[in-house]
């Protein structure tokens, strides 16, 4: 009930905003034509002076246009009404006022520019202008045609006219009309059959009662006329009495709309709990919201302080969930490095993965409660900008948690998954848009940071995410390929070497290297020739162990020192020794002898 109450005023000052239709009219345009210069008959007194009492209290009613012409010939009253016609295209309110001469022909209403000579009754369909050619010009208005004609003067025509046909009747004052087209009314200065009086002074009775009543700010267009009906009969002694013809539906239609006051300031009762919401919001821990919530233990403000309490208790269950995990960890690896029982071992890896299991399950709670804590929160801060000091209702929550009916709303989810969606137009998330802000949403917001040079809240996905990740035409964040492959558009496609070429580490075709020849193992050079000592020669031809040997020692002995080698070592020759060679050779017979001196 107190919710209720704090939103009267905004329910008023809504009711006054929308309640009051007339109040936001659209654009209102009217003619104005007075005809006293007649060139074929006398001229009229009053028509141009009506006219343009009746063009001042248009404008000042604040018509957008008011067009006031007088004394037309008949080729002139139609390019006008032509011209008039394209202004009433985008208009609400279309009014179209003539004051001079009018006749009926058959039943037909004609209006007499100044240059008619009606010298037949059949020159009216040349000469003059009929009621329906005006109708078509004010026809395009939406909501209000409106045609006022104050030519139910005595005519002074018809009296000399001559007659074609005798039965073709040539009436008194104007005929009765009905308009065909909707929302058309057409109003006579005297009842159809009925002609008007110009009055005694400069303007007539009608057109005195029109200034006065008709631009009423609120009144509607019908009662508007009414009190113009009781002024002429008044004035005129019931001897002229306007009428008007036509229909319009049940709401008001005034042709110039109420002037809303503006509205005196209205005391917020919110002030003081919004500062002392803003104060737990600054402090941001469990016993500052407590304390708030001691103090305003219901209403809108209270329903988002519950809200960032189960964020504050999520964050703690998740920040438990991890050093429970840590710990199952650690038990499980000392198990294991111990060679402990392998039961033990399972006990401990089972526990280790339902820790694991339970910190999965609480990161998933922080992130849900931190993302409806932030749309909540954000939703309030742009509901304080459009309209402060208002709290709206509240509802409940499918956990029972009273939170704030804020209009218009997005559920976390699915302001997930758009996020995602628009990242990964972007070429900044090659993920499925699940909905599920985890850590690698967040890892591509902040590459959308890093490329557009925003700098976005990564924790949540926002509106104000969604908004700059929409404003992006096309690819943010670069593509990038596995080895073998390069970035054509939006697409990886394999990198083909031509012949010859080969790719390289750095993704480049470069030119195949020639294959070096195998190098082939020196061999020592045979010398079988007849200056090497027989003896030499054929011990080299019995090859084996006694042969390398000599060969080993004749290359020590030409080095830096002789090398002694036998079936078990090989050794330097001792300081003054040297080696001679004996030949043979073979297992346990050394071919060289060490002899010293």
């Amino acid at each position: 009930m107190r919710s209720l109450l704090r939103l009267c005023p905004l329910f008023v000052a809504l009711g006054l905003m929308f309640g009051a239709g007339p109040a936001f009219a659209g654009k209102r345009v009217a003619l104005v034509l007075a005809n006293s210069a007649y060139q074929h008959a006398p001229s009229l007194a009053n028509p141009v002076n009506d006219g343009s009492v009746m063009a001042k209290t248009l404008k000042e009613a604040g018509f957008d246009v008011v067009d006031s012409r007088h004394d037309l010939s008949a080729l002139e009253t139609r390019r006008v009404l032509r011209d008039f016609a394209d202004a009433t295209r985008d208009a609400e309110i279309a009014v179209v006022y003539y004051a001079g001469h009018g006749i009926e022909v058959e039943g037909s209403n004609y209006l007499i520019p100044v240059d008619a000579k009606l010298e037949r009754d059949t020159d009216v369909f040349d000469e003059a202008l009929s009621l329906d050619r005006v109708l078509v010009a004010v026809e395009p208005a939406k909501q209000l045609r409106l045609v006022i004609l104050d030519a139910c003067r005595d005519n002074p025509f018809s009296k000399r006219m001559k007659r074609t046909v005798a039965s073709r009747g040539i009436g008194r004052g104007l005929a009765q009309v009905e308009p065909s087209s909707p929302n058309t009314l057409i109003a006579y200065s005297a009842k159809a059959g009925f002609t008007a009086q110009d009055g005694d002074g400069a303007n007539s009775p009608f057109t005195i009662a029109l200034s006065k009543h008709l631009t009423t700010p609120g009144l509607d267009v019908r009662r508007a006329f009414g009190f113009v009906r009781d002024d002429v009969l008044k004035s005129t002694g019931n001897k002229q009495e306007p009428f008007v013809y036509g229909s319009l539906g049940g709401e008001d239609v005034p042709l110039v709309p109420v002037k809303l006051a503006p509205a005196a300031p209205v005391a917020n009762p919110q002030a003081d709990i919004r500062r002392d919401y803003e104060l737990a919001l600054q402090v941001g821990n469990r016993p500052a919201w407590e304390a708030f919530l001691a103090q305003h233990p219901d209403g809108f403000y209270a329903s988002l302080a519950k809200l960032q309490l189960e964020k504050i208790g999520a964050e703690q269950a998740h920040a438990a969930a991890i050093a429970k995990a840590k710990q199952a960890e650690a038990e499980r690896d000392r198990l294991a490095a111990l060679g402990a029982q392998k039961d033990a071992q399972a006990r401990a890896a089972a526990d280790a993965k339902a820790a694991e299991q339970a910190q999965l399950a609480a990161q998933k709670a922080k992130e849900q409660a931190q993302q409806q804590a932030a749309a909540a929160e954000q939703q309030r801060v742009n509901l304080a900008a459009t309209a402060p000091g208002v709290a709206p209702g509240n509802t409940t929550s499918a956990s029972g948690t009273n939170v704030a009916a804020l209009t218009p709303a997005t559920a976390p989810a699915d302001l997930n998954r758009s996020v995602q969606s628009e990242l990964g137009r972007v070429g900044c998330f090659s993920g499925q848009a699940d909905g599920n802000w985890n850590t690698s949403s967040q890892r591509s917001l902040s590459q959308f940071n890093r490329y557009a040079g925003t700098k976005l809240d990564v924790k949540v996905a926002s509106t104000d995410a969604l908004d700059a990740v929409k404003a992006k035409p096309s690819r943010v964040c670069p593509l990038v390929c596995e080895h073998g492959f390069k970035a054509e558009g939006d697409k990886c496609t394999r990198i083909v070497c031509g012949n010859g070429y080969v790719l390289n580490d750095d993704n480049e075709c470069e030119k195949k290297r020639a294959a070096k020849p195998a190098s082939k193992p020196a061999t020592s050079r045979r010398d079988d020739g007849e200056d090497r000592p027989a003896r030499q020669r054929a011990g080299a031809a019995a090859g084996g162990y006694g042969a390398a040997a000599a060969a080993g020692a004749g290359r020590a002995s030409s080095g830096s020192g002789q090398i002694f080698c036998n079936a078990l070592l090989c050794r330097p020759v001792r300081p003054g020794c040297r080696l001679v060679y004996r030949g043979g050779g073979g297992p346990h017979v050394d071919a060289n002898v060490e002899v010293c001196n």
